[in-house]
């Protein structure tokens, strides 16, 4: 009807761009289900064992970040925390 195979020109330019379209796809769903880094997560992780930081620390560290927490308050509360009892 077409005559020597006309419409397979058309597969040669069609094939390449559906194929990369789902490879694309493919690594666009990798992504985004956490299988990549863990970019923007927004959490630092948890410290590790042997790091000497313990949650009461952190809580401290952040009220001191934000203001609460004078100078003298912040290094009193902290060597409680550490158990220096040299007051």
């Amino acid at each position: 009807m077409y005559g020597n195979g006309g419409g397979m020109g058309w597969m040669w330019f069609t094939w390449p761009i559906m194929i990369l379209v789902i490879v694309l796809v493919l690594v666009m769903l990798i992504r985004g289900s956490g299988g990549g880094t863990n970019r923007g997560s927004g959490s630092a992780p948890p410290p590790g064992p042997g790091t000497g930081r313990t949650r009461a620390q952190e809580i401290l560290d952040e009220r001191y970040a934000r203001g609460e927490l004078t100078d003298e308050e912040y290094q009193d509360r902290l060597s409680q925390l550490r158990g220096d009892t040299d007051q």
